[in-house]
């Protein structure tokens, strides 16, 4: 599964897989907590993170959000910056 994006610690992957299923997500991963993140609306489709982690895994998604779309549709990888 391709690194999009790693920032405090957390790691942003997302499945480049003609099955993958939708709605359109990414995983999170920080330390032992992994989820699934709906791109469209940042919810914990699967999973769990902690509180905090998961606040900045929004916020990056929010900022995100266009690529990583076009990222879901076209399943052409692209590394995307960190949240600062």
């Amino acid at each position: 599964m391709p690194v999009l994006s790693r920032f405090y610690g957390i790691v942003i992957r997302m499945y480049f897989q003609q099955s993958e299923h939708n709605p359109p997500h990414f995983h999170a991963s920080y330390g032992d907590y992994v989820a699934a993140i709906g791109i469209n609306d940042g919810v914990v489709l699967e999973g769990e993170l902690p509180k905090k982690a998961l606040e900045l895994v929004r916020e990056w998604n929010v900022i995100h959000k266009e690529e990583l779309l076009k990222i879901w549709e076209t399943q052409q990888f692209l590394t995307l910056s960190p949240l600062e």
